[in-house]
């Protein structure tokens, strides 16, 4: 079962009642995590970051693991910042799966209505996805 998390409009610059909740419900009794990281600045956005910095990451985070994928809409796909959170991750002992995916220009391959049109990149989603359920 997947639940999707998004950090928009969620406080995290202090481990308040929200991030409390946030933990319990979520993040404790997660397993495997997937981030979708937009390219920010060269690296990740601050709001993640401060979600790490917030929260409890001894009960968050350790010993679990992590699929990464990066979007941007430049030509790099947030390589670098995959690179970024890979050392966070590693220094929070979480087990990154070593296949990050970056898409670049994000902003060509969608529909619409926010779905992916692209054929090829619907394919290396599929892969690296298949790839973490077996990690």
């Amino acid at each position: 079962e997947a639940k999707l998390v998004s950090l928009e409009n969620l406080e995290v610059s202090t481990r308040n009642p929200a991030i409390k909740s946030l933990e319990e419900e979520i993040l404790v009794p997660t397993q495997k995590f997937i981030f979708i990281s937009p390219e920010y600045n060269g690296s990740i956005p601050g709001v993640l970051k401060s979600l790490f910095d917030s929260s409890d990451i001894q009960r968050a985070w350790w010993g679990k693991k992590a699929l990464l994928t990066g979007v941007s809409t430049g030509r790099a796909g947030n390589l670098r910042g995959m690179e970024h959170l890979t050392g966070i991750l590693n220094y929070m002992k979480m087990v990154v799966h070593p296949n990050k995916l970056p898409i670049s220009v994000v902003n060509t391959l969608l529909n619409f209505d926010g779905t992916i049109k692209d054929e090829t990149t619907l394919k290396v989603i599929d892969q690296q996805l298949n790839e973490f359920i077996a990690f």
